[in-house]
């Protein structure tokens, strides 16, 4: 029988702007249009872990944990932040949410232990949202 998957929604609000130093603002405009102004989302963060249901307790995974992981490694980190000023990660990095995704697993994944990190999903705009699977899925 294959595991189920289980995944928690959290919420945080963040803004970033898009540019690159080394081009003009003519070449960053171009590129990057109005997203070169600074500006922010209401993000929505979905972790999907995986593994064995404990037959003692029919969970998955212990949510306060979860939360705890969640919380304490990204929320508490990216609520009301500047992306590319307020975190070193992203210092020569786009504050994308493509780049949002990687950084986010990186700083939880180490912490399961008996679930398995399965995916992270940000929903940045109602139109835009980004799967990962982490580094061994590509």
């Amino acid at each position: 029988m294959a595991n189920p998957i289980l995944t928690k929604k959290y919420h945080f609000c963040a803004s970033h702007k898009y540019g690159n130093e080394y081009w003009n603002q003519e070449q960053n405009l171009k590129v990057f249009g109005k997203d070169y102004n600074n500006h922010g989302h209401n993000y929505v963060l979905e972790v999907s872990v995986t593994g064995p249901v404990n037959s003692d307790t029919g969970w998955l995974v212990d949510l306060p944990h979860l939360n705890q992981i969640v919380k304490s490694n990204v929320i508490n980190i990216l609520d009301h932040s500047q992306i590319e000023q307020d975190i070193e990660w992203f210092k020569d990095k786009q504050p994308s949410s493509e780049m949002l995704v990687i950084w986010i697993w990186d700083q939880i994944v180490k912490d399961f232990k008996k679930a398995k990190l399965h995916k992270i999903r940000l929903v940045e705009t109602p139109t835009i949202q980004t799967d990962y699977y982490g580094p061994t899925s590509q």
